[in-house]
């Protein structure tokens, strides 16, 4: 039985790739057609294999409306936040997770630092989208049309001296965090804050969410605060793993 639903999954990959013959299919299993046949028919009565009118197989409804639901119903809150909670353990940092809706960007998770020099923030307050680490990582992320259309219509509050000043700048920076794959906020909306942040990918290799370690420069300089960036990143890496269901690469 598990040889049967070993060689049934080795169908998907194949399909994923376009419509395949039979003895396409057989051929990449290593099978007699009989045996290939049986699978497809097996998949196919469950939907996830389409035979179409030339007799060539794809991918059948089932299997896009299974991965269409469990998309939707997965919770990147729920999954991250024990990863969360041990950042937050190993650096005795705040430690914040954030979405893009519309135009906004919104922390929807945090676990406090454990030092009694606290920053303010709040589960549910959108953050300024021109400074914080976590807006740059998620619109950096927006196709190239979005990314301008949004800094030509958005303000640009000088909140600190480092504070990103206009359109251009701020294009400039999102360029630099696509490139590097990480974002920071040295003082750019409160002086005495800074921020080192890392995204969290989806299947398809979109940014679904933006992690971020933050702490004041009286708890820890900037510099010290880019040492964390390998366990920031790890920490990252290990929720899309979670999110997207994929193994780890070894």
């Amino acid at each position: 039985m598990s040889q049967s639903v070993e060689r049934a999954l080795g169908i998907l990959p194949l399909l994923a790739r376009g419509p395949a013959t039979l003895g396409a299919v057989a051929d990449e299993l290593g099978v007699h057609k009989s045996t290939a046949l049986r699978l497809l028919r097996t998949l196919h009565e469950h939907g996830f294999v389409y035979r179409q009118a030339d007799g060539r197989y794809r991918l059948g409804a089932q299997l896009f409306a299974l991965a269409a639901e469990a998309i939707e119903n997965l919770d990147v809150r729920e999954i991250a936040h024990p990863h969360l909670v041990e950042l937050n353990r190993a650096t005795g940092h705040t430690v914040h997770l954030a979405l893009h809706q519309d135009d906004e960007v919104v922390y929807v998770d945090k676990v406090d630092s454990r030092y009694p020099v606290r920053m303010y923030s709040r589960i549910g307050r959108p953050v300024p989208l021109t400074v914080a680490a976590v807006a740059k990582l998620l619109l950096a992320d927006l196709p190239a049309a979005e990314r301008r259309a949004l800094a030509d219509r958005i303000d640009y509050p000088r909140y600190t001296a480092r504070s990103t000043p206009d359109a251009a700048a701020f294009l400039s920076e999102l360029d630099l965090v696509r490139e590097q794959g990480w974002a920071t906020d040295l003082g750019g909306h409160e002086e005495s804050v800074n921020c080192l942040g890392a995204p969290v990918h989806g299947p398809d290799g979109r940014v679904v969410a933006a992690l971020s370690v933050s702490a004041p420069g009286v708890v820890v300089a900037a510099e010290g605060l880019l040492e964390l960036l390998p366990q920031v990143l790890r920490t990252a890496e290990a929720i899309s793993r979670d999110y997207s269901g994929a193994q780890e690469s070894t």
